[in-house]
């Protein structure tokens, strides 16, 4: 029996990419900063968690979100974007999957909270950009982020897909429920790509031999 789903939905950072925690403690130690400074710059000072938001929804450009965050943290703001995603590299496993799915002729979409794409882009640099998908849906885009129900219904708009048909993947929780809402299956990824690549393949790819 083919398997049910034709779509896949991707986080990028922590997903597609390697885990966005070790990511950020390199940075930390390239540019000599106290351990957890970076992450208490984007999740706790006002002005971090403000203009990363912004970001996200296009309200702001990568460039001020660079000289912010290097304004809280006392560092060059030159390129800072570039420089905080330098150790973050594609998740060979999870990769590999994505690129089974689209070969047999699933579906395949990047929903990302976005990072900004000018003048630095994460998604080109890192190898997973347009080429790479059926579809790319970026928040600055779109003007929302996960969890914000519609950008899933944009999602399934861009892939022309019903819920039922796509499964998502992302490694926070707190983004899958309006996704499940919409009758997408989720799953959460955590810190075990071969187990996320495995279930992939495994709802995703025809069992029945050739």
């Amino acid at each position: 029996m083919p398997a049910p789903y034709r779509g896949l939905i991707l986080d990028f950072g922590g997903v597609l990419t390697t885990r966005m925690r070790l990511n950020g403690e390199a940075f930390e130690r390239a540019e000599g900063l106290q351990p957890g400074a970076y992450f208490h710059a984007l999740n706790e000072h006002p002005d971090g968690v403000a203009v990363y938001s912004a970001l996200e929804v296009g309200d702001t450009t990568q460039e001020e979100w660079n000289r912010v965050i290097g304004g809280i943290l006392g560092i060059d703001p030159t390129d800072l974007m570039r420089r905080a995603l330098a150790n973050l590299h594609p998740e060979p496993e999870i990769v590999a999957a994505a690129q089974r799915a689209r070969t047999a002729g699933i579906k395949v979409a990047m929903l990302s909270n976005s990072f900004g794409i000018e003048p630095y882009n994460p998604y080109e640099d890192k190898g997973m950009w347009l080429d790479f998908f059926d579809a790319v849906i970026l928040s600055e885009v779109e003007g929302v982020r996960k969890p914000t129900p519609v950008i899933y219904q944009r999602a399934l708009a861009a892939l022309e897909l019903e819920g039922s048909d796509c499964v998502f993947v992302d490694d926070h929780r707190e983004n899958l429920p309006p996704a499940e809402l919409l009758g997408i299956r989720t799953i959460h990824h955590t810190t075990d790509p071969t187990a996320t690549a495995s279930l992939l393949d495994s709802l995703l790819l025809d069992p029945t031999p050739a």
